[in-house]
C-alpha cells in the first residue's frame, strides 16, 4: 500500500461506482471496510445521491453483507436541507425528488409548498414528468430560487447508466434562463461538512471516488489526497479530458489495501 495513503486518518468515499453498482457490492469493498475498522480510521460514505436516507443506505449495505453504522453516511439531500435551513430557516419548497430528499427537508423544518414556495428543489427520482417540469418552470419564473442536490448528469447502475440530478434540472434551467445552485459535490460546503463529521483536517483526509468532475475535483479543491477508482464512471482515457489529476488511480477500493 502507498505509505502516504496508509497514514491518513480520515477517508471520505463516494458510494455509487465505488462501493456498489445498483444492488451489487463491488470487489474488494468488504476487505477495505474491514481494514478501515481494524486500523481505527475515521470514514464517511459521502454520496451525491439524494434518494435514500442514511438509515436506508445502511440497510442497503446490510443486505449486501456490510454492517456499517448510520453515522457513517452523509447525502446531498442532507447537505441541501442544511444549506436551506441556514439560508432561510423554516422556508418552504416545491420538491422534485424521492423520499430521502423529502425526509431530509422535513427534519430541517422545511415545508412543502406548490403555490408560492421560496425554493424549487430538485433531486434524483424515477418519477419525473412533463407536469413536474411545467410546475417547476412556472414557479421559478414567479421568483422561486432553483436549488439542485447535485450536478451529476448520470449515475452508474448494473448494466449501464441512468440520468441523474443535473439531467432533470437542465430543462428547467433552459426554459427559465435561471441557473440552479448545486449543493452536492464538488461544492466545498458538502466537503467541509464531511471533514467536520470526521473530525480531521483536510491534510489528514482522503477522497475516494469514481468521477473526475465531482469527487476528484472536490478533493483537489478542498486539499484532500485524492484516489480515483475505475469501478464506476471514469476511465484512464476520460481522465485526460481534465486539467487536474488525482494523486492515485486504482481499479477499485480493494487495491487500496494491497
Amino acid at each position: 500500500m502507498n505509505k502516504e495513503l496508509q497514514e491518513k486518518k480520515g477517508f471520505i468515499c463516494d458510494m455509487d461506482g465505488v462501493i456498489y453498482h445498483g444492488n451489487m457490492l463491488l470487489d474488494g469493498v468488504k476487505e477495505f471496510v474491514e481494514w478501515l475498522y481494524e486500523n481505527d480510521k475515521e470514514f464517511l460514505f459521502l454520496t451525491n445521491a439524494s434518494s435514500r436516507s442514511p438509515r436506508e443506505l445502511r440497510e442497503k449495505l446490510l443486505r449486501m453483507g456490510l454492517d456499517i453504522e448510520e453515522r457513517h453516511f452523509y447525502t446531498s439531500a442532507l447537505a441541501t436541507a442544511k444549506f436551506l435551513s441556514k439560508q432561510s430557516p423554516n422556508c418552504s419548497a416545491y420538491v422534485i425528488g424521492d423520499h430521502g430528499l423529502y425526509n431530509a427537508l422535513y427534519e430541517s423544518g422545511i415545508t412543502i409548498n406548490d403555490i408560492n414556495p421560496e425554493y424549487v428543489v430538485i433531486g434524483e427520482t424515477s418519477d419525473y414528468s412533463f407536469k413536474h417540469i411545467t410546475k417547476a418552470m412556472n414557479l421559478v419564473n414567479k421568483g422561486a430560487k432553483l436549488i439542485a442536490t447535485n450536478s451529476d448528469l448520470t449515475g452508474p447502475v448494473e448494466g449501464g447508466f441512468v440520468p441523474a440530478c443535473r439531467a432533470l434540472v437542465v430543462p428547467i434551467e433552459a426554459t427559465t434562463g435561471k441557473q440552479a445552485y448545486y449543493v452536492g459535490k464538488p461544492n466545498p460546503l458538502m466537503m467541509r461538512t464531511g471533514l467536520e463529521m470526521l473530525g480531521v483536517h483536510s491534510s489528514e483526509a482522503v477522497m475516494i471516488g469514481d468521477r473526475m468532475d465531482t469527487d476528484i475535483v472536490a478533493g483537489v479543491e478542498t486539499g484532500l489526497y485524492t484516489v480515483l477508482v475505475l469501478s464506476g464512471v471514469s476511465t484512464r482515457e476520460t481522465v485526460k479530458n481534465f486539467a487536474y489529476r488525482p494523486n492515485i488511480i486504482m481499479d477499485g477500493v480493494g487495491d487500496i489495501i494491497k
